[in-house]
């Protein structure tokens, strides 16, 4: 790949969005080229396993299933740089991509699937006891916390969905909310609260995870009174919600409040010819591998036909 060579296909991220894309712009003959991020197979690669992505009866772990995504890239011809873009230039074609050792990669057309990342709620304690009983993905780890008492951050339905996930391993799952309401659909909260292992501590804020080499306890404030107190728990998840990875983009391209990419409606189209957005990073309601995987063949599919009309004129 040198500098002067025009990419006709550059897709950023190497989730389901990203390697489906790869797969049909690699089958339509349009060599593309795919560089892998920060988290090279998407939140799948942190996650066991995966139930609900047809075509495994029996399940199927995440890295395994992504594996099995890329070998398919990889078969039609995909090529794979390892590595982050720092600089995107939108403002003219070809596109020009900077990565962060320098490399320069001018492209037709640009698939942005770089995903969303899990929010945290900014204590210096998450970082120190992650993996030692901190975690932001229950599905991944709830089979490490059996018969402990868990707690879990969060008002919405992703907090209330592994509130319920956690209660098949934990003896008691505390939800810690800073309000006095849940923001989750009526019935994600009816199953949470029916749930006998399940219970709700209310206008509160996590202070401080004590513990040093695992999670002991948690230093609580109540938003009300401004009480703190000491809270048993063996084991803490986040769940207040994603982040979608459009820094990158930030006044090139149209974003909702929430920093999700904006596309056409019924397409990947983003405001800018050429330009297309798959996945989670444009997707706040879904977020699921069929969804992302499903808007990755749209992708293809619209950057193939930009591609043959730029030829046709």
């Amino acid at each position: 790949m040198s500098e002067s060579k025009i990419e006709n296909v550059v897709i950023l991220g190497t989730g389901p969005a990203g390697l489906t894309a790869a797969i049909y712009t690699a089958r339509a003959n349009l060599n593309p080229l795919i560089i892998s991020g920060e988290q090279p197979g998407g939140q799948l690669t942190i996650t066991t396993e995966v139930e609900n992505f047809p075509g495994f009866p029996e399940g199927v772990q995440g890295p395994e299933l992504m594996e099995h995504f890329k070998k398919q890239a990889t078969r039609f011809g995909t090529r794979f740089v390892d590595g982050n873009i720092k600089s995107v230039d939108l403002s003219k074609r070809p596109f020009t991509l900077t990565s962060a050792d320098g490399m320069t990669i001018k492209t037709q057309t640009l698939i942005i699937s770089t995903g969303a990342s899990a929010k945290w709620i900014g204590i210096e304690a998450e970082k120190r006891m992650m993996g030692k009983g901190v975690s932001a993905c229950a599905t991944c780890d709830g089979f490490f916390f059996r018969k402990l008492d868990v707690a879990i951050v969060g008002g919405g339905d992703t907090a209330m969905e592994e509130a319920t996930f956690l209660t098949r391993f934990a003896n008691t799952v505390t939800v810690i909310h800073r309000r006095d309401t849940l923001r989750a659909s009526k019935i994600m909260q009816e199953k949470a609260m029916k749930n006998p292992k399940i219970k709700f501590i209310w206008d509160t804020e996590v202070l401080d995870v004590i513990g040093d080499k695992a999670v002991e306890a948690l230093r609580l404030r109540n938003l009300k009174t401004g009480e703190v107190t000491q809270f048993k728990a063996e084991g803490l998840f986040i769940a207040i919600g994603h982040e979608p990875n459009t820094q990158l983009f930030r006044g090139q391209l149209e974003t909702n409040e929430a920093g999700y990419l904006k596309v056409e409606a019924g397409t990947s189209k983003t405001k800018i010819p050429g330009v297309f957005a798959a996945g989670d990073v444009a997707d706040p309601v879904y977020r699921q591998a069929i969804t992302a995987a499903g808007t990755g063949c749209m992708a293809a599919i619209d950057a193939e036909r930009y591609l043959e009309d730029l030829g046709s004129h």
